[in-house]
């Protein structure tokens, strides 16, 4: 049986009223679980009265509690202490590309033979000489592609030099 509009506005009027009331329900709820003030403020408070009645600051404390100032003292000496390590560190990387700067424009200065010369062995110094084993290895390849090399390069010229002869 097809319904009404008048049956249909009401059914509609109906599911709209159901959503708002979830969601005025929703919104009491989450109102109900806000707290006006913060958990540290309400700790404070609870310390404030436990001392205005009589008992002392150490029995109020929680295990929980900040240590107050002493740990933000300490905590700011770290950083400043952090500070100063990474300073004097990064005085020191200055101080050493400082010296290598030097160092290099010292080398510049000579004149260009020498220059030349001195930079060669600084170069040699620093090249990784191979031992026996690895240097009769190394010969051995070089041998041996040399002579492929000049195998192959020869036929190549033989069969070319052949049928140059029998063309012309």
């Amino acid at each position: 049986m097809a319904k009404s509009r008048a049956q249909r506005k009401a059914e509609k009027r109906a599911r709209e009223e159901a959503a708002r009331a979830a969601r005025d329900a929703e919104s009491q709820a989450q109102h109900d679980t806000q707290v006006p003030k913060s958990g540290d403020i309400a700790e404070i408070e609870a310390v404030e009265a436990g001392i205005a009645a009589g008992a002392s600051e150490e029995d109020l404390e929680t295990p929980d509690a900040p240590k107050g100032l002493s740990s933000r003292e300490e905590k700011r000496k770290q950083k400043e202490a952090e500070k100063r390590r990474k300073a004097e560190q990064k005085r020191q990387e200055e101080q050493l590309l400082a010296k290598r700067e030097k160092q290099a424009k010292g080398g510049r200065k000579r004149g260009g033979v020498v220059a030349f010369l001195s930079s060669c062995i600084a170069e040699l110094k620093r090249v990784q000489w191979p031992d026996r084993d690895t240097l009769i290895q190394a010969t051995a390849v070089t041998l041996v592609f040399v002579i492929v090399a000049a195998v192959y390069l020869g036929l190549a010229d033989l069969a070319a030099n052949w049928i140059v002869q029998r063309v012309i």
